[in-house]
């Protein structure tokens, strides 16, 4: 269902794609987002542990602050909040940690790959991610965080954290450019690609970030769970997982074709049990994401086509723990 050919959204008789707010990202759409992004208040109970001033209360490494605690050294740490004396007595490195009003650095992970240009209803997977990615950083701006993007697809592109409006206009500035459905079907499938990304975020974030990956997540597996626990050590990850209804039942009665972007399957739904075995593959498929998450700490919020934004995730992250401590 990766091509868009298959997909009703494109197959409508006189449908304008380039225009079409179903299937095309615009600018002046997710700009737009921010008028809406003060529902996603609940982002500033995840936990904040940057280290620039700003406007959360946040457990940082600094020095001169309130003190709360020693741990365990973790790379990044700044060196000059070493805890001697706990080193000494534990024989292991520690650290010193802060109390503090900080800035954090948030990341948009996005997944432009082929298999977001698909949805039979509502707009396209890759519009919705967009969308999610542009109330997600107005949000961040609101709450005076840098922001800053990593999207991906074949190839991937990085934005480091930048504050205010300038921050988040130019990540949509990126996600318009990289919302072509044509480009992004025609390029060659890179092996790995998911994972790739992950390794690259690995890289780029710094400790106390806070990073929301947006993606089908059809891609994960065991080695990402081993990306996003290496994540999950010094900052806080969140996944959203955009998902059309075809993802979770077998359309009607009839005969489609479909294809991962280089094989063209064909799939009979005339049976019953048929359509059953395609429900119930997926089911698995999405029961096995649910715990890999599970595993590694990373919450998971789900995102319909059909979905408006806002309120789908404000729900959701309304119904998190608040101020999570992440390890």
């Amino acid at each position: 269902m990766a091509n868009r050919m298959h997909s009703p959204l494109f197959d409508a008789p006189g449908r304008d794609v380039a225009h079409d707010p179903a299937i095309a990202v615009s600018a002046r759409d997710l700009i737009d987002m921010a008028a809406s992004a003060g529902v996603l208040q609940p982002l500033q109970t995840l936990a904040a542990r940057a280290r620039r001033a700003g406007g959360h209360v946040s457990r940082v490494r600094g020095r001169g602050m309130d003190y709360e605690e020693s741990r365990a050294y973790q790379a990044g740490d700044d060196i000059r909040a070493m805890d001697w004396r706990v080193t000494a007595r534990a024989g292991e490195p520690h650290t010193k940690v802060f109390r503090e009003e900080r800035e954090r650095p948030v990341f948009l992970a996005v997944d432009l790959g082929s298999s977001m240009f698909f949805a039979s209803r509502g707009r396209l997977k890759s519009v919705q991610a967009a969308r999610a990615a542009a109330m997600f950083g107005w949000a961040a701006v609101a709450q005076g965080d840098r922001v800053g993007a990593l999207l991906f697809n074949h190839s991937h592109l990085e934005l480091p954290p930048r504050s205010g409006r300038s921050g988040i206009l130019r990540v949509i500035r990126e996600l318009v450019a990289h919302g072509d459905a044509d480009a992004a079907l025609a390029a060659p499938p890179v092996a790995d690609s998911f994972n790739r990304a992950l390794l690259r975020l690995r890289r780029l974030v710094r400790p106390g970030s806070l990073v929301i990956l947006i993606s089908d997540l059809y891609a994960l597996d065991e080695g990402s769970v081993q990306h996003l626990s290496y994540l999950r050590r010094h900052s806080d990850v969140l996944a959203l997982r955009v998902l059309d209804a075809l993802e979770h039942v077998a359309p009607p009665p009839g005969n489609y074709g479909l294809t991962d972007g280089s094989t063209r399957y064909e799939f009979d739904a005339t049976l019953a049990r048929d359509r059953d075995g395609y429900e119930a593959r997926l089911a698995a498929h999405h029961a096995a994401v649910e715990q890999r998450l599970q595993r590694c700490g990373v919450p998971l919020l789900r995102l319909g086509t059909a979905d408006a934004v806002g309120d789908a995730i404000a729900a959701q992250l309304n119904a998190l723990p608040t101020r999570r401590r992440v390890a």
